[in-house]
């Protein structure tokens, strides 16, 4: 995985596993990799996987079965969905209409680019489950 400089990687390793949630990779109860082979997978320090992993149980995201591991919560969806789409509303997109006022761009130009990616896949689908 590609890290960038603009959050802590525990962050961006906690967004990426809630992407993989989003996506379908791990359903509601679903075990997910323990706190080391997602490390070794991302090629991290353990420590900075038990943070993304603290972070996700605290965000109720993921839970812990004592011996088991850890496991996708009933309401993990519902809560990267709604948290992803405040932060969307209340800081993305006010960015966004800032930009186009400066760059004079008009809102059928949007438009035209959202019908664009939507004849065109997702850039990170996958027809195959990587998990093997």
């Amino acid at each position: 995985m590609n890290f960038n400089n603009d959050k802590a990687i525990y962050v961006q390793m906690a967004d990426r596993l809630c992407d993989e949630i989003l996506a379908g990779n791990y359903a509601a109860d679903d075990r997910i990799p323990s706190v080391r082979e997602y490390a070794v997978m991302l090629e991290v320090n353990t420590n900075t996987a038990v943070k993304a992993y603290e972070l996700l149980a605290r965000n109720e995201i993921i839970y812990n079965k004592r011996g088991l591991g850890y496991f996708v919560s009933p309401s993990a969806h519902d809560h990267i969905h709604a948290s992803r789409k405040q932060v969307f509303l209340g800081q993305v997109l006010p960015d966004l209409f800032r930009q186009m006022k400066l760059l004079g761009i008009d809102i059928k130009e949007i438009d035209a680019e959202w019908e664009k990616s939507n004849e065109q896949p997702p850039e990170n689908a996958s027809p195959v489950d990587e998990r093997g």
